[in-house]
C-alpha cells in the first residue's frame, strides 16, 4: 500500500512537472521569437548605415538590449530542458516503484 501511495504521489509530481513544461515552453519560444526579431531589426538597421553584413552581427550582439534579449532565451531555454530532465527522473522513479510493486 505504501508504493501505491508513492507511486500516486510521483504521477501528480509527473503531471504537475508536464504542465510547467507548457509553460516554460512557451515562455522559451518567446524569448527566442523577441531576440530573433529584434537582432533582425538591429542588422537591418546597421546595413542601411552602410555597415558590412559580417560586422553588423557581431556590433547588433553587442549592444545591450539584443545581449539582454540573448540572454533571456538562454536562460529560458536551460528552464526548459530542466524542466524535461525533470520530468524524465520522475519517470525513472515512477518505473522503479512499479518494479518494486511487482516483485510484491
Amino acid at each position: 500500500m505504501e508504493l501505491q501511495i508513492e507511486l500516486n504521489d510521483k504521477l501528480k509530481d509527473l503531471d504537475i512537472a508536464i504542465k510547467s513544461l507548457r509553460k516554460t515552453g512557451s515562455d522559451y519560444a518567446e524569448a527566442y521569437t523577441n531576440y530573433r526579431v529584434a537582432l533582425a531589426q538591429e542588422l537591418v538597421r546597421l546595413k542601411d548605415e552602410g555597415y558590412a553584413i559580417t560586422l553588423a552581427g557581431d556590433i547588433a550582439r553587442g549592444k545591450r538590449e539584443i545581449a539582454s534579449l540573448k540572454f533571456k532565451e538562454i536562460s529560458t531555454e536551460a528552464i526548459y530542458k530542466a524542466n524535461i530532465e525533470s520530468i524524465n527522473a520522475i519517470k525513472l522513479h515512477i518505473k522503479v516503484i512499479q518494479e518494486q510493486m511487482n516483485k510484491v
